[in-house]
């Protein structure tokens, strides 16, 4: 199948569009063995050989999975102490697939497994402030006055104070109930914002990210194929069209 070598170059990882585009123009990619000199030009991604920077890039079929991390397991791809989330897919699947972004050893709920690296680094990037709800039990009263703080920032001991977050009581009570939606990924950010008012996360489980929801039907460290619908919806969060010309 003939495809543009820009796309083909962030399809596999290197970069952006515009980021890949540069890295033609510098000389830096070769198509069988022939200096390649313009992002529109079209190639054969199954056959045809592509290097950049002196790497050989091969064609993979990007593959994604909704995972359910159960706790206990961590969030990589090897580990050589605890059991990873990879563990849970047959080796068979496992070549080129890993988490997006993580989860702490303790937290359960949705994780994206792909081999998609430009999916992966847009929903990571800071820029795009893709939202994610987690539903935690808190140790404490959470009352309507943390709602308001949450929504202007939390100091929880970084030079600014977290980017505003959607605070939702389910109960209040000594051991509350609440979803949290934070468009962040600061290291421990759930447990630390409800450390910085006095109260303590005794369990965590993320539920959505972005567009893609954590059904109830899907057990901890069970997985499924993303739908088309939740693939184009994904992709649209991120700016990434599945219509996209090649």
């Amino acid at each position: 199948m003939a495809v543009r070598l820009d796309k083909f170059l962030s399809d596999t990882g290197v970069g952006t569009r515009t980021e890949v585009k540069k890295i033609i123009k510098s000389g830096q990619v070769t198509v069988n063995g022939r200096t390649a000199q313009k992002p529109e030009e079209k190639i054969d991604e199954q056959n045809d050989r592509v290097f950049c920077c002196g790497r050989e890039l091969r064609y993979v079929p990007f593959t994604y999975y909704i995972f359910h991390k159960p706790a206990g397991c961590v969030t990589a791809v090897s580990d050589a102490v605890h059991k990873t989330v990879m563990d849970y897919f047959p080796q068979s699947k496992r070549e080129g697939l890993f988490p997006v972004g993580r989860l702490d050893l303790d937290t359960e709920g949705l994780l994206l497994i792909t081999n998609d690296g430009q999916l992966a680094h847009e929903l990571l990037s800071p820029n795009r402030h893709i939202p994610k709800t987690y539903y935690a039990k808190i140790s404490g009263k959470v009352t309507d006055s943390d709602v308001n703080l949450f929504a202007e920032g939390v100091d929880i001991g970084e030079k600014r104070l977290t980017a505003p977050a959607l605070l939702k009581i389910l109960q209040s009570d000594n051991e509350s109930e609440i979803e949290l939606t934070i468009t962040e990924g600061k290291f421990h950010q759930v447990k630390r914002m409800f450390q910085a008012i006095g109260t303590e996360v005794v369990y965590l489980k993320r539920i959505s990210m972005g567009s893609l929801l954590l059904e109830e039907s899907l057990l901890p460290g069970e997985y499924r194929a993303l739908t088309g619908e939740e693939l184009f919806r994904l992709r649209r969060q991120t700016g990434r069209s599945m219509e996209e010309k090649v």
